[in-house]
């Protein structure tokens, strides 16, 4: 019998991904009871003490057990923490030292939406792939540089070490494990069960891109101000270089460095998402929201509509344009 253990932390938790872990695990052995096999999971939740945790004001989460009573653990379930994660962090550092030795005695470590803010905080991702929700995509690169943020997958795998995407894409992880540990049609029936679509790979569609304007560098803020000015135009690197008097070479880094993205990278973003506004909107077909976000190139826009948001825009139109979906 595989021994999960469910944390149950300090702060302001997302309480779905406690009660959907817990219900989902369980809801395996229920399964395999009707099949008349043994129960394959024994599921605790884990406390930094056995006193009941208060979420929302509302809901009292008693922990089974205090983490250090837990000698081995096959599995750890880390849920969606919020607020100022450095806070966070420090109000549940005692759990990280406990996750780092359970790991290297062969326990398994999992992070949902932004518990990955936890799980990252051990140091056992650094230089490895780590998905987390879209809107906390810049605070985590600022926090960790060293780990490889994937902020539009769904699931990530780096041995044993697994991340998800935002919000209920922690279900697509936990089918994920189920399916790794009681098999893939133990997890077909609780797909099914819980009417979960089941093997999502991204989280592209769903992404608002904001461009990151927490930094200091002037220059950069002016330049991405202009860009979302005037996104329809054709606007060149050195343009904006000579606009704000910087080299070119000055610039690219210096807005690498502020927003993650290049200037190109930024300029392709900012016009995409304004497409995916009029799309959602509007009635222009797809040719007419082309021209008027600035793309003058069938293909290319196509090509790079798909690569950010995962979709085709046509595809994109008939799922979120309601005038579409309803007719």
């Amino acid at each position: 019998m595989k021994h999960i253990s469910i944390l149950v932390p300090r702060g302001n938790v997302a309480l779905s991904c406690i009660e959907g872990s817990f219900t989902f695990f369980n809801k395996v052995n229920d399964f395999l009871s009707g099949m008349k096999k043994p129960a394959l999971f024994d599921v605790q939740l884990v406390g930094l003490s056995t006193e009941a945790e208060v979420y929302h004001k509302l809901f009292k989460v008693t922990p089974d057990v205090v983490f250090n009573e837990v000698r081995k653990t096959d599995l750890i379930i880390i849920p969606a923490v919020n607020g100022d994660m450095n806070k966070v962090i420090e109000m549940n550092k005692e759990f990280l030292p406990w996750m780092v030795r359970q790991y290297h005695t062969g326990a398994e470590l999992a992070s949902l939406c932004v518990g990955a803010f936890l799980l990252t905080s051990t140091g056992l991702l650094n230089g490895k792939k780590c998905a987390t929700h879209w809107v906390a995509a810049n605070e985590f690169r600022k926090m960790f540089p060293e780990v490889i943020l994937v902020s539009d997958k769904i699931i990530t795998d780096e041995r044993g070490i697994y991340s998800s995407g935002g919000a209920n894409s922690f279900l697509n992880l936990i089918l994920y494990l189920i399916e790794k540990h009681a098999g893939r049609d133990i997890s077909i029936l609780c797909a099914k069960m819980f009417e979960v679509e089941i093997e999502r790979d991204s989280q592209s569609s769903f992404i608002i891109f904001e461009g990151q304007k927490e930094h200091g560098d002037e220059a950069v803020k002016k330049a991405q101000e202009y860009i979302e000015g005037n996104f329809h135009s054709k606007i060149s690197v050195d343009q904006l270089a000579d606009m704000f008097s910087v080299s070119r070479r000055n610039l690219e880094r210096r807005f690498k460095k502020a927003t993650s993205n290049t200037t190109a990278e930024y300029m392709q973003r900012v016009k995409i998402e304004a497409a995916k506004l009029r799309l959602e909107s509007s009635r222009d077909n797809v040719n007419e929201v082309m021209y008027k976000v600035g793309y003058t190139d069938t293909k290319a826009f196509r090509n790079t509509f798909k690569r950010i948001t995962g979709l085709s825009p046509l595809e994109y139109r008939n799922k979120y344009n309601r005038g579409v979906s309803v007719s």
